[in-house]
């Protein structure tokens, strides 16, 4: 029993801390609502519209003001409370997502209106977002951050499974307007968790363990505040290669792009085995989290994100290597073999991805000094959301060229080459160590 016990993921923060606890449920429920309603409003921009490129479209309203305000959310949550940050976020994102759904029941059809409110939601999450991360380090102390940040991806993808599938089916079975609403319903769950929290005000220099310098504790917020940030991060070799690894594997062997065409073209079955294909990507992810208990363990911490994005590029390459086994011959029917070992290419992808993403928001979160970690959750998430938009442009770009199936072999050898190339040239990184975090 116990080395089962030390093999599945250490629950040990939300047993020890109620207010993470409850954060932690809070937002797990909230997320799976927010999948909900991703899916939803996909849906209804292509059925008022029946353009691909006006479902694209939405992933640019939400880019944009991510990546804005993502860098600038994060000077606000160093500055200010950290709850009052994230609930005052949270409302505006509660009051976007309940906007989304009276659109839907007054059918008003507008997918500018859909563009709009997306923008708004991304702009409220650019702001929470960062404010949850970095409220994580106050509740829970620093050994246990690896296991805490294991729950957290659990959660997420979880959400990542489930949502999509039981949006599409809300949908189908009694609209738009029921999907939206059970997302607002739903993210009050977070609501609540946020408003439980205790105040979580920037540390005084007297709590802090280094006094931050003046330039550091800038109560007036402005893209100087943003500025320092950056140049902090300059400065910082390890934070700032968890940011490169990252996405050497996300700019250059993203596979999200190539599922349409392995669903048609290469495997069969068309949209039902593109979300075949993406389920098993986040059921990976899902089950190295639930398998997680010994990363509360882990020294080296760098090596293993090395490690696990080697893996990921190996196998996004075994993923390509599939598809070009069974050829571009857009089959009448599913090849359940191709599809089974696609799936379960993906699947590793995604367990290398959830470990490496453990490690890299831990190295974050506990080598950064407190007075700093908004503005670096902020450029976290911004690496986050815009690393993958730039690698979809990247893999379709290279699959016009030799095709999907080699685009996907390119792209998982250039992730494992450039991956080593930057640890060579940062080899710091390569000797972090856990029981002596430096940035």
């Amino acid at each position: 029993m116990a080395r089962v016990n030390g093999l599945l993921a250490d629950t040990t923060p939300l047993r020890i801390s109620p207010p993470f606890r409850r954060l932690w449920w809070g937002l797990g429920i909230s997320n799976l609502g927010s999948q909900l309603t991703v899916v939803a409003v996909g849906l209804q921009v292509y059925a008022l519209t029946g353009s691909s490129l006006a479902v694209g479209v939405l992933g640019i309203c939400a880019l944009v003001p991510l990546v804005v305000l993502g860098l600038y959310g994060g000077a606000l949550v160093d500055a200010y409370d950290r709850r009052k940050v994230a609930l005052a976020a949270s409302t505006a994102l509660w009051v976007v997502t309940a906007l989304i759904a009276l659109q839907a029941w007054l059918h008003l059809d507008s997918v500018g209106v859909l563009y709009a409110l997306v923008a708004a939601q991304s702009a409220a999450f650019a702001i929470n977002n960062p404010a949850r991360s970095a409220i994580i380090p106050r509740l829970v102390e620093p050994r246990l951050l690896p296991a805490a940040n294991a729950l957290q991806t659990i959660a997420w993808n979880v959400a990542l499974t489930v949502g999509p599938l039981g949006g599409a089916f809300l949908v189908a079975l009694w609209g738009y307007q029921v999907a939206y609403t059970i997302d607002a319903v739903l993210f009050t769950a977070a609501l609540w968790a946020v408003w439980r929290l205790p105040d979580i005000p920037p540390l005084s220099a007297d709590d802090a363990p280094e006094p931050a310098p003046a330039a550091r504790r800038r109560r007036v917020v402005g893209w100087r505040s943003v500025v320092d940030g950056l140049r902090y991060l300059a400065t910082q070799p390890n934070v700032r290669t968890t940011f490169l690894v990252d996405l050497a594997a996300m700019v250059l062997a993203s596979p999200r792009v190539l599922l349409p065409a392995a669903g048609v073209v290469f495997l069969g079955g068309g949209e039902a085995t593109t979300g075949v294909l993406t389920a098993a990507f986040a059921v990976g992810a899902v089950l190295a989290g639930v398998f997680s208990g010994g990363l509360s363990r882990v020294r080296w911490q760098g090596r293993v994100i090395v490690w696990a994005i080697t893996a990921y590029g190996l196998s996004i390459v075994l993923f390509g290597l599939v598809l070009v086994g069974v050829g571009p011959t857009t089959p009448t029917t599913v090849l359940v073999g191709g599809l089974v070992a696609a799936s379960v290419a993906l699947a590793l992808a995604g367990a290398s991805d959830a470990v490496s993403a453990v490690f890299r928001q831990t190295i974050l979160q506990t080598a950064t000094p407190d007075d700093m970690r908004g503005r670096l959750q902020g450029v976290f998430i911004v690496v986050v959301a815009g690393g993958p938009r730039l690698g979809e442009l990247v893999l379709g770009a290279q699959a016009t060229w030799v095709g999907e199936a080699w685009a996907a072999v390119a792209g998982g050898v250039a992730c494992v080459v450039v991956l080593w190339l930057v640890v060579r040239a940062h080899r710091r990184f390569w000797r972090y160590d856990a029981l002596h975090p430096e940035p």
